[in-house]
């Protein structure tokens, strides 16, 4: 079996649903094209499960080898997972990994990795603008660039 996905529209799920389930045999997923909508995956259960304990296991992994004082180790690969963290400030590195091992553990016990990819999106951000002087003197300018804390909303009254 291939570790590759095939992109098939979804019209050919819906005109050929046990044929293009079939071709599952030969790829791990199939990416179903939409044109209106965002793209479906279908992937066979037991792959969804073999994937699921993966990431488990990876999470508890990673929070273990943080919590017994082994940052050591994980900075030292750290670049090799994610190369733009070479931007982040020493203080920044120590909170991602922070951040992503509480977020990984939660993410793991839903089975939703959702969060992980938005805290990393969100890190590589930061990254690109600490590897951007120009962009880093922007958005950390006073007054232009940080505003400050934003004060709640005032409550609406009902008439």
């Amino acid at each position: 079996m291939s570790t590759a996905y095939e992109d098939v529209p979804f019209s050919e799920l819906l005109h050929h649903p046990a044929a293009t389930a079939r071709r599952l045999d030969a790829v791990r997923a199939l990416r179903l094209r939409r044109r209106d909508a965002s793209d479906l995956a279908l992937i066979r259960a037991d792959q969804l499960e073999q994937d699921s304990t993966v990431v488990d296991f990876t999470a508890r992994l990673l929070a273990g080898l943080v919590r017994t004082e082994n940052t050591t180790a994980l900075r030292q690969v750290l670049p090799d997972a994610l190369p733009w963290s070479v931007f982040l400030p020493e203080e920044d590195v120590e909170a991602m990994l922070g951040e992503l091992v509480e977020t990984a553990r939660g993410a793991a016990a839903l089975e939703n990795l959702a969060p992980i990819a938005l805290l990393l999106a969100q890190w590589r951000h930061s990254a690109e603008i600490h590897a951007d002087p120009a962009l880093h003197a922007i958005v950390t300018r006073e007054p232009e660039g940080d505003l400050g804390p934003v004060p709640t909303p005032a409550e609406e009254t009902t008439g």
